[in-house]
């Protein structure tokens, strides 16, 4: 996870670029847009009052199995970047919320 300024300004180049892997993650950032999620079950607010879901990626290449994480409508704005494609990514290094593949 990226701390700083000039880490934060390398997270923008890369999402801006599209980088992703097979996890769903771009390099500081994780694919949060509700879009492309389905099986979504909330489970608890963070400390700051952030909700946290169980979900499934729609789409393999986005990930695989179950995670937990945020959906990017419900975070600070300040967290959230688009991707090229038009999609929401959440770095969460600004949250208090740990983002996990449960299964």
């Amino acid at each position: 996870i990226h701390q700083g300024y000039s880490a934060r300004q390398g997270m923008w180049a890369d999402i801006g670029a599209g980088v992703a892997t097979a996890a769903g993650t771009a390099a500081a950032g994780i694919w949060s847009d509700k879009r492309l999620k389905k099986n979504i079950e909330y489970k608890f607010d963070s400390p700051s009052g952030i909700p946290v879901y169980n979900f499934e990626y729609i789409d393999d290449k986005y990930g695989s199995g179950v995670y937990q994480g945020v959906m990017s409508d419900k975070v600070p704005l300040e967290a959230v970047s688009m991707s090229s494609d038009g999609l929401e990514i959440v770095d969460y290094s600004m949250l208090d919320v740990e983002f996990k593949k449960l299964k």
